[in-house]
């Protein structure tokens, strides 16, 4: 279960902070740091710069992205900014632009 579900007819503008896992659902916009992992589902809409431990994408997200452990783009996905991350995996299906560094 996660930590913290933001559903899907909620927009959040500002910085959100969490030490626990965050489910997108509905709209972030601004900064999303969290400790754990951030899962933005299927229709959810990230405009933030994100920064967690692993990110996995289902909806959109602009914004740069920086990942200790890694990202995956699903089906559907699509990520929009520069990705800082150990491993960095895209579905088939997903749609990703911008540069990547793996050098973490």
């Amino acid at each position: 279960m996660a930590g913290t579900i933001i559903g899907s007819g909620i927009t959040i503008e500002g910085e959100i902070t969490s030490d626990e896992e965050v489910v997108v659902a509905g709209t972030v916009r601004g900064k999303l740091s969290v400790d754990g992992g951030v899962t933005v589902e299927g229709g959810a809409v990230v405009e933030a710069d994100v920064a967690a431990a692993s990110l996995s994408v289902g909806g959109h997200v602009t914004g740069n992205v920086s990942a200790s452990d890694r990202v995956d783009l699903l089906t559907g996905g699509r990520l929009v900014g520069d990705v800082k991350a150990a491993r960095l995996t895209i579905a088939d299906g997903a749609s990703f632009k911008g540069n990547v560094d793996m050098d973490v």
